[in-house]
């Protein structure tokens, strides 16, 4: 017979939180481990998730890198390897945009924010993981997540160039982005 107090511990335990094996290729070479926050977004995380499993991030590359911002990826219309670069970053999944899940986390170095254009709500694949804070983006863009483990492997990855970080040449990409519990 379980006591009293053991039966609340077990209440009180966090749910099994859902993640993100993100297996990147190119300049930079491992694996990025994220854990996402389905309690602060959750249609975010879900519409992830759902792309995830159906192997749209797959081959799809970061096309957008700012040193000492961020890097941008998700764009599983035109940001898939081989394609068309020159249109990477402006495209979406066939899904409908989603109303914006702000909240008070901070962008903090490891955050992954959900890219955007001007309109708060269109929010739709494309994802970016913060190299350092960047506290100018707090309740601006929608957190979904933060790396756990392989920091290191974000920090190699493929530089862009100019102002808006567009990667020239061959981009490094997300080879295989898998679910897990």
């Amino acid at each position: 017979m379980l006591k009293l107090s053991a039966v609340f511990t077990l209440l009180a335990a966090p749910a099994l939180a859902t993640g993100l094996e993100i297996e990147v290729a190119g300049e930079a070479n491992g694996m990025i481990k994220v854990d996402l926050l389905e309690d602060v977004a959750p249609g975010h995380v879900e519409q992830i998730t759902e792309l995830a499993r159906e192997g749209a991030y797959d081959n799809v590359v970061f096309h957008r890198v700012i040193d000492g911002f961020m890097a941008q990826t998700g764009d599983v219309e035109f940001g898939k390897t081989g394609g068309d670069m020159s249109m990477a970053g402006r495209g979406g999944s066939d899904r409908p945009n989603l109303a914006a899940e702000f909240s008070d986390i901070t962008f903090d170095r490891g955050v992954v924010g959900m890219a955007r254009s001007q309109s708060p709500d269109s929010a739709n694949s494309q994802f970016f993981i913060m190299f350092a804070p960047g506290p100018f983006l707090d309740g601006q863009y929608t957190v979904v997540g933060r790396v756990t483990e392989g920091l290191d492997v974000l920090d190699d990855i493929k530089r862009g160039e100019g102002p808006n970080g567009a990667v020239i040449g061959e981009p490094d990409r997300m080879v295989s982005v898998t679910v897990t519990e």
